[in-house]
């Protein structure tokens, strides 16, 4: 073999695993939404949580050895008016969600009290 392959520095390797955590945090986020059985959901929820966990450890760490250029801050009023319309919609999220559970047991009350009939 030749002796002129690239080789990837320190900072280079942690990056790709930094880069890796974030994207497994994607993953497991998804899986974890996407999941209708509460046993599978609570297990990639846990592994979402850890490799968060993960994920900020090997940030700060990065971070305080300078191997990690922060993005620049956001400004307070925007992130506040992010926040703002994210609570409103979860609170729209929440209404109708009560909303549709409220009308699917009324249905299925509706429904079971017309077999009962039918008998």
């Amino acid at each position: 073999m030749a002796n002129n392959q690239l080789q990837l520095t320190e900072d280079d390797l942690v990056g790709v695993v930094l880069s890796d955590l974030k994207r497994v945090v994607r993953e497991y986020a998804t899986a974890a939404t996407e999941s209708s059985c509460p046993e599978t959901r609570q297990m990639f929820t846990n592994l979402l949580n850890s490799t968060l966990m993960m994920q900020g450890q090997l940030f700060t760490a990065m971070s305080q050895a300078n191997m990690y250029e922060a993005p620049s801050t956001a400004p307070k009023k925007e992130l506040d008016k992010q926040i703002q319309s994210y609570t409103q919609m979860a609170q729209q999220t929440q209404s109708w969600l009560q909303q549709g559970m409220q009308a699917g047991a009324f249905s299925m009350q509706e429904g079971n009290q017309m077999q009962s009939t039918t008998h």
